[in-house]
């Protein structure tokens, strides 16, 4: 219970730096579209909604991208307040609507990941918000996702160099029944893991029903081995992994959806506070913190 009191403490704390931070933010509204993959497709067939915000203020800036869940709606909460917080930050940043109908192996979701990332079609969703005024991609490209979309942010700088840094919500080489290990496995992608932070619930049933399959799953992931039991295995510059603990959680829970309230069986629509406001590594203002360092150019402070 002393766990719970503090995240208490901390929420409170932590409201109140995002409050001094949105105060002097302005940012404005812009919807876009991409071809991405469709039901069924192994091509960028259907056309898919882009989301996002910006800053107001003039200048140019680096970019964000965000993906949800399989079933989520692409401007569900969690993705609006990646989206936010962002932009808050000084990026151009858009949450990706794409066929989340259907998980899949390696080669469903690198195609899905590939009509978004491409930098050579000037239909991806990458260069729909690259070609945006106020986005300048060569100060970097910083990608989150949730479950199936940290799948696809972790794979997207197979297809574009210009992705500098990943954070994966529920995140890993293997969901459920499905082995991803081809393309997700440190070493068998692009993007080094000392790039990526990936954060997973200790409940989440389809990355590791139990805190040892879990750490086995993320370990995998990104190569970063620490003593068995452990609950973080944070690298120097911020990277590795964390596994959420129930009572980090207000709903004491920490299952895939963590970050809802009530988690996975919460509505997509609903945070867990403490996520949403408190400052410590799992949580959401410290992870969009984490990606700013690897781009350059943002006109925003982190703080």
């Amino acid at each position: 219970m002393n766990g719970r009191r503090d995240r208490y403490l901390a929420i409170s704390l932590g409201f109140s730096v995002l409050l001094s931070s949105v105060a002097w933010s302005q940012t404005t509204s812009f919807t876009a579209t991409y071809q991405g993959q469709g039901h069924g497709a192994t091509t960028c067939d259907t056309a898919y909604t882009i989301t996002g915000e910006e800053p107001t203020a003039a200048g140019t800036f680096p970019v964000f991208l965000y993906m949800v869940g399989t079933t989520e709606n692409w401007t569900n909460a969690s993705a609006t307040a990646a989206v936010q917080g962002m932009a808050n930050l000084g990026y151009v940043a858009a949450t990706i609507q794409y066929n989340s109908r259907e998980f899949g192996l390696c080669p469903q979701i690198s195609g899905k990941a590939m009509c978004i990332f491409d930098p050579k079609s000037s239909s991806s969703a990458v260069e729909a918000l690259c070609s945006r005024a106020k986005a300048d991609c060569t100060r970097g490209i910083v990608v989150g996702g949730f479950s199936q979309g940290a799948v696809i942010a972790t794979l997207a700088k197979n297809t574009d160099a210009r992705v500098q840094a990943v954070w994966g919500i529920g995140d890993g080489v293997a969901y459920s029944t499905f082995d991803l290990s081809s393309c997700m496995a440190n070493g068998n992608r692009t993007l080094t893991s000392d790039r990526l932070r990936a954060v997973n619930g200790d409940r989440d049933a389809f990355t590791g029903k139990t805190q040892p399959a879990q750490q086995i799953n993320l370990q995998s992931l990104t190569g970063f081995t620490c003593a068995l039991g452990s609950s973080s295995c944070l690298q120097s510059n911020g990277s590795g992994w964390i596994i959420v603990q129930d009572d980090q959680t207000l709903a004491g829970d920490a299952n895939h959806c963590y970050m809802r309230a009530g988690g996975c069986y919460g509505s997509q629509d609903s945070l867990d506070s403490g996520w949403k406001s408190g400052s410590s590594d799992w949580e959401l203002n410290a992870s969009l913190k984490w990606l700013t360092q690897f781009t350059t150019g943002s006109t925003k402070s982190a703080h």
